[in-house]
């Protein structure tokens, strides 16, 4: 991963080579940003600039020796952490590094993407993630000998907020008295979950979401996508997300959009026979497919009650799909929006937990058919 192949972020790039021009680089960074933002792409390109035996002002020179071996992670002073869950019940394996095989498949796709799309990359993503302590062992084991080639050596811990107690006070000792010539990158989007004197150990960076036009770059340049229609709206729902944007080029548009319709006309004429129907469909779902269908509902919602509230300029919707929210829009009472966004976003949340879809989808529509024909 180079700096150049990451779009935008030129800001956050600049700071991260002026730190090693300057030899300034501090031994620990918190790459902070929301989900789909590109932390992991900036710590991944940082590490190889910093490795890089022939760098330029701007940039790794993608060529070397050192550069190879990054593209492949197979650097030997780079060590990455990120969590993971068993994907079957004989599979005995209990560190990262063991799962590096896939690791390095998954992100050959894409380095923007989320946790649930990693689990669901090793068909795990019915259970629970995590980092053990035991991952921290290792890496306190191999942080102790020098680096093979005599510079820096780096550990990159993706999604720590994932680690358990054991594990992060580990990590905590580790950066209270680091070793030397070591850097720790942490990439996180959900940091107020770390422990706070992690935190106060480390250099924070905001790594902001990715701006609409390079949303619009990242899909024709790196995704090759032409029909400026499905650009457009991509671009919009995505709202500065890369991997919602490549989950966005995978699914139908419309397809969510009329599944959406029909799931609100039954819900509105209280068809307690076709709810039943559509909730065992919506069983039979893949669980990213659920949750996908119930975040655009969650999307279309929150739309509403901007356009309710006089707050059009906010809302992110083509014009094609205007109309739809117009109309939609003057059947609902705003008084009771927010109980409907509220009782969506728990749906999504037990989802979520694995909680079954079945149950869960019947009693939100349910729910619905009473909140949306309330005056």
């Amino acid at each position: 991963m180079l700096f150049k192949d990451i779009p935008g972020l030129e800001s956050i790039k600049n700071l991260l080579i002026q730190s090693v021009t300057r030899n300034k680089v501090a031994h620990g960074m918190l790459l902070d940003g929301y989900p789909g933002s590109g932390n992991l792409a900036l710590a991944m390109a940082f590490a190889t600039y910093i490795f890089c035996e022939n760098r330029t002002i701007d940039d790794a020179c993608g060529v070397c020796g050192s550069c190879r071996k990054m593209n492949q992670l197979a650097h030997p002073d780079f060590h990455i952490i990120f969590p993971f869950a068993k994907t079957h019940d004989k599979d005995d394996r209990k560190l990262a590094e063991q799962y590096l095989p896939e690791w390095r498949k998954f992100l050959e796709y894409s380095p923007y993407q989320t946790l649930p799309q990693w689990l669901q990359f090793l068909k795990a993503d019915n259970r629970q993630a995590g980092i053990s302590v035991e991952e921290a062992r290792n890496i306190i084991r191999k942080l102790v000998l020098k680096s093979y080639e005599g510079g820096y050596k780096i550990l990159l811990i993706w999604k720590p907020e994932l680690m358990n107690p054991s594990s992060a006070n580990a990590l905590l000792k580790i950066l209270e008295e680091p070793t030397a010539k070591t850097i720790f990158l942490l990439v996180s989007d959900q940091s107020q979950r770390l422990l706070p004197t992690i935190i106060s150990r480390v250099q924070q960076i905001w790594v902001p979401r990715f701006t609409d036009e390079e949303v619009r770059s990242y899909l024709t340049d790196t995704l090759h996508l032409t029909d400026e229609n499905r650009i457009a709206e991509i671009v919009y729902l995505a709202d500065g997300n890369l991997s919602e944007a490549q989950n966005l080029t995978q699914v139908q548009l419309d397809d969510r959009h009329d599944w959406f319709q029909h799931w609100m006309r039954y819900c509105y004429r209280k068809d307690l026979t076709a709810l039943v129907t559509e909730s065992n469909e919506f069983d039979k779902f893949a669980r990213e497919k659920q949750k996908d269908l119930l975040e655009y509902s969650l999307r279309v919602f929150r739309d509403i009650l901007l356009l309710k509230s006089e707050a059009k300029d906010l809302i992110r919707i083509t014009e094609t799909s205007r109309s739809f929210l117009i109309n939609f829009a003057s059947t609902l009472n705003l008084r009771y929006l927010p109980a409907i966004i509220d009782e969506l976003s728990t749906a999504l949340y037990h989802i979520e937990s694995n909680v079954k879809a079945k149950i869960v989808f019947l009693d939100l529509s349910l729910t619905l058919s009473q909140l949306l024909k309330k005056d």
